[in-house]
């Protein structure tokens, strides 16, 4: 193999790469900006995901059968309609069950795991246990080739675009915002925050209901790599907690770092070794790195 070959490969897994740090970053920003304010351990977090997934999918099935003129055109709507059915179920997900188990992250562990269990079930019986495939506009199919024997896959590219305008406008959000003003205050001194008039159950409900919009949005992200089934998400979830606790569980700066180090270092990894073995070479360079800065690479102080 010639020296051309071997780094036209090592691109293209390095692009295969920025496909799973765009899926992983944002699953860990709705984790981060959960954990990071809330301090609550949502291990249903991959079933938002899921549910992202599956609106793509229905909207794909619906677009087929009532519109096929509008299948190269539904795919951005469906984005939309992916993080507004993520949003209004973890705003009712945390009306119902979240908010009564403030400061008792055990007992969030175990009902979110529980939640999780049942969503999975409620999918598996209106999905049906095999993976399913939306229907992908063509200008989505494809591959670029900047250089011969190089091809980059266009909806690669897709996922990694609309990966960075999420992500920029989560930190608009969070820094010129009066939502991002209250969600700093909050995180900053929880105490003060409601002395000066800030509503931070309100403020809780929704940060909470936008961490699980972005996971809906991940999930669409998904679809343009992967089927979905109905434990796609929980595929993911340990992943994204390892993004977070990497980077700093409060810190977004460090979320994207860390997603991007270990998505980049799986990647290549596989290249040399079997998935397993990257697998465990990353866990490794994790937990190394986490015993000299068990803080994450990004520490934030959070007074509470």
């Amino acid at each position: 193999m010639s020296f051309d070959e071997i780094y036209n490969i090592t691109l293209m897994q390095g692009f295969a790469g920025l496909s799973l740090f765009a899926v992983l970053l944002l699953m860990g920003l709705g984790l981060a900006i959960i954990f990071g304010q809330m301090g609550v351990i949502n291990m249903a977090h991959g079933e938002f995901m899921t549910i992202g997934a599956y609106t793509i999918f229905l909207f794909s099935s619906l677009t087929e059968s009532l519109a096929p003129g509008l299948v190269q055109a539904y795919f951005p709507f469906a984005i939309v309609c992916a993080f507004l059915v993520a949003f209004g179920i973890g705003w009712l997900t945390e009306w119902a069950l979240i908010r009564h188990l403030y400061k008792r992250p055990l007992d969030t562990l175990l009902a979110t795991w529980g939640l999780s269990l049942g969503m999975q079930q409620v999918f598996r019986s209106t999905f049906g246990p095999k993976e399913v495939s939306p229907t992908l506009p063509d200008w989505l199919m494809g591959s670029w080739s900047p250089a011969e024997g190089l091809d980059i896959p266009i909806n690669g590219m897709f996922v990694l675009a609309l990966t960075v305008v999420v992500t920029g406008s989560v930190l608009i959000a969070l820094y010129r915002s009066r939502w991002g003003l209250r969600v700093r205050a909050t995180v900053s001194n929880r105490a003060m925050a409601n002395a000066t008039g800030i509503n931070t159950r309100r403020t809780d409900r929704l940060t909470f209901a936008i961490g699980c919009g972005i996971a809906g949005v991940a999930g669409a992200a998904f679809t343009t790599i992967g089927s979905t089934g109905p434990t796609s998400g929980s595929l993911y979830i340990v992943d994204a907690f390892l993004v977070v606790t990497f980077g700093g569980a409060a810190s977004l700066w460090g979320t994207v770092v860390s997603a991007f180090g270990i998505a980049q270092t799986q990647s290549i990894s596989e290249f040399f070794l079997s998935g397993s073995m990257a697998k465990v070479l990353t866990l490794l360079l994790i937990v190394t790195i986490l015993m000299m800065r068990p803080q994450g690479l990004f520490a934030a102080k959070v007074r509470r």
